[in-house]
């Protein structure tokens, strides 16, 4: 169970594929518990140190005030998990 209100960070950049799997995932999981995420979309290729620090892992998932990340690959459950741990 997800306890709480949680704020994602959701690093991400158009036309990628990948990246519109993972947006898929976010939204089954708001889907299935409405009003406990806030996901801000980043586009990486708005910053040079965005696209060094995540260019070849988007797209990649950061849970404020946590550390760490999840970076692609990762499936429904995997993004459960990471959001439940900790």
């Amino acid at each position: 169970m997800i306890p709480m209100t949680i704020e994602l960070t959701f690093y991400t950049t158009e036309g990628c594929h990948l990246c519109e799997e993972a947006h898929s995932l976010l939204l089954q999981l708001q889907r299935q518990y409405p009003e406990k995420f806030q996901i801000e979309m980043v586009d990486i290729a708005t910053s040079d140190k965005l696209i060094e620090k995540y260019g070849t892992r988007i797209p990649v998932v950061v849970r404020k005030g946590r550390k760490g990340d999840i970076g692609w690959p990762f499936a429904y459950d995997d993004l459960v998990s990471f959001l439940t741990e900790g």
